[in-house]
């Protein structure tokens, strides 16, 4: 049996779908496995930032298109850019157990720690943005665009004294140590569904080992996540966030709203794990009806 998978051409996204490969090889010996890359409108597009292009979705319509017009058997995508909303001919059929969620500072070579006046942060989303004021108010930050390649080579040229990016996608790289200074999850919250990947597929596909791939917990936790930024209506480049654990298999969710009128509502909520998409709606719906 052949499998054409599907992922984006940046180091990362081969990356991450190797390791999709190898999960493939020991549930499916007998795949014969072949890797299609694309560059996608996303890649392609860097001069503005993803809100005024359409958002995160430009990272995986191509690969959605390939998979409809049967060029590829699955795609493996970085959850936090996948849209909300789902084509049902187009399930997520599983995700990959979660790699190390947490946003980190990588600083500019010679600095040991970020400056306290007047120091320039990177950064590509709202929802770090906004954060990141509570940890360095008086820092300019500013957009930046491209792989992680690309973001280190303008840090590293000065351009930034800081870049605020994923834990998972620098481990994945081999470039952990780059990492400065980690921020815990509930501290600076992550995207929903950072560090576990998605595998996406036909509704009608024929492979009947696609859900040994997937795992129980970064299930519950992604289904959680994304309920909770759907239900506000946000979706993956809006500053909303949110990160679940799974304990015992009690469910705890940390979400970020922002209003419209810019106010930043945090909350917490905790339940079942069997309930994961229910506690997701209603943590969004408190933080929407909660009184100013």
């Amino acid at each position: 049996m052949k499998v054409k998978v599907g992922s984006r051409a940046s180091a990362l996204a081969i990356a991450q779908s190797r390791l999709v490969m190898e999960q493939i090889q020991e549930v499916a010996p007998d795949a014969k496995l072949e890797l299609v890359t694309m560059t996608t409108t996303g890649d392609k597009i860097l001069d503005r930032t993803l809100d005024q292009v359409g958002g995160k979705g430009l990272f995986v319509k191509e690969l959605e298109r390939a998979l409809l017009d049967r060029e590829i058997d699955i795609a493996v995508h970085s959850l936090k850019d996948m849209p909300m909303e789902q084509d049902p001919m187009l399930p997520l059929a599983a995700f990959s157990k979660r790699e190390d969620p947490r946003d980190v500072m990588v600083l500019r070579p010679g600095l040991e720690k970020f400056p306290l006046q007047g120091g320039v942060i990177g950064c590509a989303s709202q929802r770090r943005t906004l954060q990141i004021k509570d940890f360095y108010p008086t820092a300019e930050v500013r957009p930046v665009r491209g792989n992680i390649q690309t973001r280190l080579d303008k840090l590293d040229s000065g351009e930034f004294d800081g870049l605020l990016l994923a834990a998972a996608g620098l481990k994945r790289l081999g470039l952990e140590n780059r990492i400065s200074r980690y921020f815990a999850t509930d501290q600076l919250i992550p995207a929903a569904g950072q560090g576990i990947l998605g595998i996406q597929c036909r509704a009608d596909a024929d492979l009947p080992w696609i859900t040994r791939l997937n795992d129980p917990d970064a299930c519950a936790c992604a289904v959680a996540e994304r309920a909770f930024v759907r239900t506000l209506g946000g979706g993956c480049t809006d500053p909303t966030a949110a990160h679940a654990t799974l304990r015992n298999g009690v469910l705890s969710l940390v979400g970020l709203y922002v209003t419209p009128t810019g106010e930043a509502r945090r909350g917490t909520i905790a339940g079942r794990s069997v309930r994961a998409a229910q506690l997701g709606e209603n943590l969004a719906n408190r933080l929407k009806e909660q009184t100013p």
